[in-house]
Formats: structure tokens, C-alpha cells, sequence
């Protein structure tokens, strides 16, 4: 799982008829104190995300499973961060 930060929706006017209904995601990926890393991706949602919440979001096979059944993803927005600690410096 990855954390990211959802900066906006995406939308499709032709998707894969399994895709119908579902939310797509605009998500910028971060690091583990906050800051952006890498380039956006674009993930479907599976909690009901919005715009500038921080998201643990999963790629690749397990992108799939967030779905019953399963729906054709590279990345898929699979929880919703309430906060983000650490050990201190």
C-alpha cells in the first residue's frame, strides 16, 4: 500500500462497461511525512474518497481485489487516512 493525496476526479465518456458506476481518482502519490513523490496516477475509488483527503491506495494485482468482483485496475484507492504518525527525529 501507498499513501496519496486525491487532487481531483477524472472523468470517462468510454470505460470498460465492468467500470460503470465506479469513481475515478486523480491521486498524487507522498512519502511517509507528506510530501509529493513521483508523478499523479489515476486510481478507482473503492471507499468513496474526495478531493484532498490523504488515501492508502494498492497497484498492480492487488488493485483488483478492492472490487467484488473484481474490476480491471493498475491502482485503486482502497482506505481513507485519519492521521499519520511516526518515530521523532
Amino acid at each position: 500500500m501507498h499513501l496519496g493525496r486525491v487532487i481531483g476526479n477524472v472523468c470517462a465518456t468510454v470505460k470498460d462497461p465492468q467500470l460503470e458506476g465506479v469513481k475515478l481518482l486523480l491521486v498524487q502519490p507522498l512519502n511517509a511525512d507528506g510530501t509529493n513523490t513521483g508523478i499523479p496516477i489515476v486510481a478507482l475509488d473503492a471507499v468513496g474518497a474526495g478531493a484532498g483527503e490523504t488515501v492508502y491506495w494498492s497497484g498492480r494485482r492487488e488493485a483488483c481485489l478492492a472490487f467484488d468482483p473484481q474490476v480491471p485496475s493498475d491502482a485503486s484507492v482502497t482506505g481513507i487516512v485519519d492521521t499519520v504518525s511516526g518515530p521523532g527525529p
